[in-house]
């Protein structure tokens, strides 16, 4: 969430970046303002009691101590009374709370000054391309390699659990393996620590990276446990350190974790969900970063040219878009996408997304550190898919096949397959 101080001190900034995203609700602005001012209210007048019945609790003492009974029985029902009062205000004061935080969040983060404003496709930027997209005639697209090869089995999976949850057979299954293995070894060669973690997370947690209140919709629950199955690690990797302060010199964590992932993505149709391009479950390796607020801007940047290094160690022609303010999420105030190209298909698939969130996770987690004065701070997160599977796998069968009908291997990937082509 935004800083409420920030938002008092910036209405406008934040309705206006609002708008820039696409939200309409810039109400919330001021109503958040307005709760807060309340809440502030109810600050002061407690602080005042509490002063006022300290100031009594010794006069109660030295009235006392002058044989002065009826006076400071006097005073000691007062005192009474102010403890009442105070106690009342201060559940007005919880409620007040409550309802603040409630409204802030509603608001979203606001994107950084960099950040294209638009709303459609369109208004993203190209930032880079690289390699030369194949785009014979002849390429299929993977979907129907995979159903030739019979690597991947969506009719089963469609009959075991449902749509979008394929089986991936012999060598497919190999491919998802050799895959996960080479993103995570070439993450811990870059500095990043390797965690297995929970698949499942509470509800505190989908809070803190911002999954609710906003991508309900898209979770799989467990309403009996109050769990949610994760959308990706991002969520239990960023909420390891939830509740902490951190040391300064703890800073930059560099985290990756693999996972399968789970999405409902409620209202997706149409070909371009066909084969691998939007599943229900899927595999990802995630890159999760902690940062000083200085040098959150570079971390970006080092976070996308390492998302990127591994689509080119796989050889894939790629570009990298910078996102517009209305194609960003709710948390984000700047994000990448990279995107492979897809020659069977003819059309570009998004395979990483590489975000900063300042310090907006960071205030619903409650993650800080300590800085050089000895003052705590809120950490900046930052996150990136390193990379998600199923698109890459897609890029992969349809850019690698021969006329011939075999699938070569990437390079890169041969030593975990043992094989050249499947």
């Amino acid at each position: 969430m935004l800083d409420i101080t920030f938002i008092r001190e910036n209405p406008d900034l934040v309705k206006q970046g609002m708008i820039n995203k696409g939200e309409k609700n810039s109400a919330a602005v001021d109503a958040v303002i307005k709760k807060d001012e309340e809440w502030r209210g109810l600050v002061t007048e407690i602080g005042r009691l509490r002063a006022d019945s300290n100031a009594k609790a010794k006069k109660i003492g030295q009235l006392m101590g002058q044989g002065k009974k009826d006076e400071a029985q006097e005073i000691i029902r007062q005192t009474s009374d102010s403890k009442e009062k105070i106690k009342e205000l201060e559940e007005k004061l919880a409620v007040a709370e409550k309802e603040r935080d409630e409204l802030l969040y509603q608001i979203p983060n606001i994107p950084d000054v960099s950040v294209p404003v638009g709303h459609t496709e369109e208004d993203n930027e190209v930032f880079l391309m690289w390699g030369e997209p194949a785009e014979e005639e002849w390429r299929q697209p993977h979907w129907d390699i995979a159903a030739d090869k019979g690597w991947i089995d969506f009719d089963r999976g469609s009959k075991v659990t449902g749509a979008g949850f394929p089986f991936y057979v012999g060598d497919m299954a190999r491919l998802q393996r050799a895959l996960i293995n080479f993103f995570l070894n070439e993450a811990v060669k870059h500095g990043y620590t390797e965690i297995q973690t929970p698949y499942f997370v509470n509800e505190d947690s989908a809070r803190g990276t911002g999954q609710i209140p906003d991508k309900e919709d898209m979770m799989y629950t467990i309403p009996r446990d109050g769990f949610f199955a994760i959308p990706t690690a991002e969520v239990p990797v960023s909420n390891y350190h939830r509740n902490e302060i951190l040391a300064l010199d703890d800073l930059p964590i560099k985290y990756t974790a693999y996972t399968p992932c789970w999405r409902r993505e409620a209202g997706s149709y149409g070909k371009e969900v066909r084969g691998l391009n939007r599943l229900h479950q899927f595999d990802k390796v995630e890159l999760v970063k902690f940062v000083h607020p200085d040098k959150s801007d570079n971390e970006l940047e080092s976070l996308r040219e390492y998302a990127e290094s591994l689509i080119k160690k796989l050889n894939l022609p790629y570009r990298t878009l910078l996102m517009c303010t209305g194609d960003m999420g709710f948390t984000q105030t700047k994000k990448y996408d990279l995107e492979v190209w897809s020659p069977g298909q003819n059309r570009w698939l998004e395979v990483s997304s590489c975000s900063n969130f300042g310090s907006f996770q960071a205030r619903r987690m409650q993650l800080r550190f300590k800085n050089d004065k000895g003052k705590t701070e809120m950490v900046h997160t930052l996150n990136g898919s390193g990379l998600a599977l199923p698109r890459i796998v897609a890029s992969i069968l349809e850019t690698y096949q021969t006329e011939a009908g075999d699938v070569v291997v990437p390079e890169v990937l041969q030593p975990f397959m043992g094989v050249e082509k499947i």
